[in-house]
C-alpha cells in the first residue's frame, strides 16, 4: 500500500467508509448525522493539518487519518490524530501503517507528543493497536460515550511522547 498526502480528489473515496463508520457511532465522537460537506470540512481541514490515505496500486482508499495541533498557541507542540480504515480493509495493517506513518510525520514536524482526546474504551481493536504503537492511558473520561444501544462507557485519553 502507498501513503501519502490527500488530495481533494480522494475525498469521493474515503466519504463513504467514513459515513458508515460515523453512522454507527461505536467509535467517533462525531453527529451520526453528519452531512457529507461537514464531514468533508472535519476531515480535510487546512494546514497546518495534514490528512493521508493509504491507497492499494489499483487505487482503492483502504484508510485515511488527518492530524493537526491538538491544541492552539501554548498547546500547539502536542499533536492529535484521527484514524479511519475502510471495513473492507480491516485486519490488513491499515491502521498500523496509517498510525506509525502519522506519528513519523509529526516528529518530522516538531511535535513533542501525540495525543488522543476521546478512545471509546469499547473500541479494543484500536486501544490495543495504539498501546502497540507506544502509546499510554494517560486518563479516561467516565461514561463519556453513549453506544447505539443506550450504554455509557468510558473515554480514553491517551498520549506518546515524541
Amino acid at each position: 500500500m502507498l501513503l501519502r498526502d490527500a488530495t481533494t480528489e480522494d475525498w469521493p473515496r474515503i466519504w463513504p467508509f467514513l459515513r458508515g463508520i460515523v453512522t454507527a457511532g461505536e467509535t467517533y465522537t462525531w453527529d451520526r448525522d453528519v452531512t457529507e460537506e461537514q464531514a468533508r470540512q472535519l476531515w480535510l481541514p487546512p494546514p497546518p493539518a495534514r490528512t493521508v490515505v493509504a491507497v492499494d496500486p489499483d487505487g482503492t482508499v483502504l484508510g485515511s487519518a488527518k492530524m493537526l495541533p491538538n491544541q492552539a498557541g501554548p498547546g500547539a507542540h502536542v499533536a492529535n490524530a484521527s484514524f479511519m480504515v475502510a471495513p473492507a480493509a480491516a485486519g490488513r495493517g491499515v491502521g498500523r501503517a496509517l498510525g506509525a506513518h502519522v506519528l513519523d510525520l509529526a516528529r518530522a514536524e516538531g511535535y513533542r507528543g501525540m495525543q488522543f482526546n476521546a478512545v471509546v474504551e469499547t473500541n479494543t481493536r484500536a486501544v490495543g493497536l495504539w498501546q502497540s504503537l507506544g502509546f499510554e492511558v494517560v486518563g479516561r473520561v467516565p461514561e463519556g460515550f453513549r453506544l447505539p444501544d443506550g450504554r455509557y462507557v468510558d473515554l480514553l485519553v491517551m498520549y506518546q511522547r515524541l
